[in-house]
């Protein structure tokens, strides 16, 4: 009795050592007599006790406490997780090519392609892996100055996440991405760098102010000189305006008394002299300007009063002696 009872445990304890239940995208790698044997793939799964046994693998871990602070260890690991994986490097310091100190942080993605290599190319994957980052990156950081380091985040992702994926090939490892979270110089220099910002921005600024000042002198010069042109061929326009009224005025006038004078010669053609009649006519006009000022006192007698006298009767006679 007290041996069935033995037989009963020790078959529930090989089936309990025997059945391993591996879960989607997690694999575990099967030892028998600590030589390779397989790797079981996710579902159900049976190995012989004893003889067999899964491969406990070191995988560095980190966590946070309650209190913010983060602290990794090392811990045992029998599945092996086939799922990208994010690696949060802690801040490190590194050099750049002037010699300036500044502290990156970086995430890591990548995936175990092959779990016989991840498991058995190298003693802990993680920790190797952030050591690799570490110095890589520490060689790229290095051949760039500041200026160059902070404006090619881009660069140095390609670049490190290039060499990485070589480097860890042997290790069955894929790595797909890398991140530089935050490049950081010293308090100083960044200090410095805002002063520099500063500067060139109120240098753009003023720049700017003076563009926009010189603009608004062209189009204001530009406005008064149109302004000045549509002036002057107003001017133009209305003095071409004016003399073409004046000269239409003195032809219309010149036509009248030429029809008028060729009336008068027309009257008198058959009675007296109608030249000498114009001639008189005129001259007393010309007179009667001559003396017609407010404050003229001038007696004027004409050199020719006896001909302008002669002349006067000479009408009267051409008008029948008429008063």
């Amino acid at each position: 009795m007290i041996f069935s009872l033995f037989l009963i445990v020790l078959a529930i304890v090989f089936i309990a050592k025997g059945v391993i239940i591996v879960q989607q995208a997690e694999v575990v790698v099967i030892e028998r007599l600590g030589k390779f044997d397989r790797v079981l793939e996710s579902g159900f799964n049976f190995i012989i006790p004893i003889l067999e046994a899964p491969r406990a693998i070191d995988w560095k871990t980190t966590k946070k406490s309650f209190d913010g602070q983060s602290y990794s260890y090392i811990e045992k690991k029998t599945r092996i997780d086939l799922r990208e994986a994010v690696y949060d490097f802690p801040r490190q310091n590194v050099i750049t090519k002037d010699n300036v100190s500044i502290s990156i942080n970086a995430l890591l993605y990548f995936q175990i392609m092959n779990p016989k290599s991840a498991v058995y190319e190298i003693q802990n994957l993680p920790e190797a892996i952030e050591k690799l980052t570490q110095t890589n990156l520490r060689n790229l950081v290095g051949q760039l100055d500041l200026d160059e380091s902070l404006v090619s985040r881009d660069k140095i992702n390609q670049e490190l996440r290039a060499i990485l994926d070589e480097a860890t090939n042997k290790w069955g490892v894929k790595v797909n991405r890398v991140e530089l979270q935050d490049i950081i110089p010293p308090t100083d220099i960044q200090n410095a760098m805002e002063k520099q910002m500063k500067a060139e921005r109120d240098r753009r600024a003023a720049i700017l102010e003076a563009e926009g000042l010189k603009k608004s002198a062209v189009l204001k010069a530009e406005g008064e000189k149109e302004a000045a042109i549509n002036r002057a061929e107003g001017d133009k326009q209305a003095n071409i305006l004016r003399a073409e009224g004046i000269a239409q005025a003195r032809i219309l006038e010149a036509d009248g008394e030429k029809e008028a004078i060729q009336r008068i010669i027309n009257a008198l053609a058959d009675k007296g002299q109608p030249d000498k009649y114009l001639i008189a006519m005129k001259y007393l006009e010309t007179m009667k300007t001559i003396t017609s000022g407010k404050d003229n006192k001038i007696v004027y007698m004409p050199y020719e009063a006896t001909g302008i006298l002669s002349s006067v009767d000479g009408i009267k006679q051409m008008f029948g002696g008429k008063q």
